[in-house]
């Protein structure tokens, strides 16, 4: 078993308690070890048997779009729960880092 890391993903999201904290996207660094088995692609040399990082990236820079969290673990779930059921990972782990 093996992880890709996407490490400081800079997404801007809408997170806060307040209404006012909320009132502008903020920017977060995403940092997520994804666990599968690459072995397929690793032998193969084929994007379509591995999970592709570019496409994760992708998703999570779009996730922010119109919605908007009071909570920093709230963003943490909603992006382990994008990853798992869109790509199927054994296991997904996902770190939040947000500047006050």
């Amino acid at each position: 078993m093996s992880f890709i890391a996407i490490v400081d993903l800079e997404v801007f999201y809408r997170v806060g308690i307040t209404d006012e904290e909320r009132a502008q996207p903020q920017r977060l660094l995403l940092t997520v070890d994804i666990k599968f088995d690459f072995t397929a692609a690793a032998i193969s040399g084929r994007i379509g048997r591995t999970i592709d990082y570019y496409e994760v990236s992708q998703r999570l820079l779009k996730l922010g779009e119109n919605r908007s969290w009071r909570l920093i673990e709230s963003v943490a779930t909603d992006v382990a729960n994008k990853i798992l059921s869109e790509f199927q990972p054994d296991s997904v782990t996902v770190e939040v880092k947000k500047f006050s």
